[in-house]
């Protein structure tokens, strides 16, 4: 029977990419990402909403991990990302002699999801953006908002030839 390794995360990164430079010329990049799910506890008699945040390990390798190191993909701390890989354990001898494990998720897809104009605020006033790493979902939905082009502006002038079927 086949079977298949996938995740796919949306949250927000937990700290800056740590670039790896290993001497035959490879590269790795580890980040963390906080994914945030919000639930109301009904056990509770008020009903009360309840957030809970899991922290996944993230590693990038290859072609990838050369465009954030290079800053040709610039992601940074806070950052809503879209990040779709496997998982992979490994097994590691710690500093105290303890065999430990650790599972991380193998990204090879990474699509940023932050709102532009919080992109631009960071790029204007680098190193003022405190934005927590577990603030919700909602800070990148008005995308659409912030553009000034207008979808329907030509509805008028669509004629048979432009319809798709």
């Amino acid at each position: 029977m086949a079977s298949l390794n996938k995740v796919i995360l949306i949250g927000r990164l937990g700290r800056d990419p740590e670039v790896i430079d290993f001497e035959n010329g490879n590269r790795k990049v580890t980040v963390t990402m906080a994914t945030t799910e919000r639930y109301r506890d009904r056990n509770n008699e008020n009903s009360e909403w309840r957030e809970q945040t899991e922290w996944h390990n993230i590693v990038v390798h290859g072609n990838l991990a050369n465009d954030i190191a290079e800053k040709r993909r610039n992601y940074s701390k806070g950052d809503m990302m879209y990040i779709e890989g496997k998982l992979h354990t490994r097994q590691f001898v710690s500093k105290d002699g303890q065999n430990r494990r650790v599972t991380e998720v193998v990204a090879d897809k990474m699509m940023l999801l932050t709102n532009p104009q919080r992109l631009q605020n960071r790029n204007t006033n680098a190193g003022t953006d405190n934005a927590s790493p577990i603030d919700s979902i909602g800070d990148f939905a008005d995308i659409d908002a912030a553009t000034d082009i207008d979808p329907f502006d030509n509805i008028d002038n669509i004629g048979k030839s432009d319809l798709p079927f």
